[in-house]
């Protein structure tokens, strides 16, 4: 069975509300990873703000596996998922854990409202899903890039690699809005990485 990695020491302030002493719920999620065979690693980030592209994702166990991730490691990140699993009897559940339900069947500003969500906390970090998806697709959606790049936030490399069964957090990006040039970068650091399904990974270039 895979060992549970000591967490990197944390750069910077501690945001207020976060853990990493290992209270009873943290010891909880990091012995159920370890039960499932998972090695978990985090290098904290050094800046108070940011996004966390979570790669690949093609399968419902990833939400599992990354909820446990986010608690063990005592990570105060934000998330979004669609809003239909935000209902009874887990919405406020789904809440407390961190997540923002998005209604992706309307087009409504989201780059601006999530850009003003970060103005208003001293410390935020929102993991996207950049696939959208468990199935494939021939692209990522933009709006993580754009959020970076107009607010100037830097990237997580988020993944939950079921070749070596870890997931983790250890590579930060500065987006420099050259795209290509960006993207090359990311496909590099997930060029070995694997989905629970390979096959629904999709292609890691934006949409137009």
């Amino acid at each position: 069975m895979a060992r549970l990695c000591n967490h990197a020491p944390m750069v910077g302030r501690i945001p207020e509300g976060a853990s990493r002493r290992g209270t009873l719920v943290q010891r909880c999620a990091r012995g159920l990873l370890r039960t499932f065979g998972w090695r978990s690693v985090l290098v904290w980030p050094s800046a108070s703000k940011g996004i966390i592209v979570v790669y690949p994702h093609t399968s419902n166990w990833d939400f599992i596996i990354g909820v446990l991730y986010k608690v063990g490691a005592g990570l105060p990140a934000r998330w979004m998922g669609k809003d239909t699993l935000f209902r009874w009897p887990l919405r406020r559940l789904f809440l407390r854990l961190g997540g923002i339900p998005i209604n992706r069947r309307e087009r409504s500003g989201l780059v601006g409202t999530l850009l003003a969500e970060f103005d208003r906390h001293e410390w935020m970090w929102l993991a996207v899903a950049p696939e959208g998806t468990r199935s494939r697709a021939d692209h990522w959606k933009s709006g993580f890039y754009r959020i970076a790049v107009a607010g100037n936030l830097p990237v997580g490399l988020g993944y939950i690699d079921y070749a070596t069964r870890t997931v983790g957090i250890d590579t930060y990006l500065s987006l420099t809005g050259n795209k290509e040039q960006d993207l090359a970068r990311i496909r590099a650091f997930y060029a070995d990485k694997r989905g629970r399904r390979p096959g629904n990974a999709s292609d890691i270039r934006l949409s137009p």
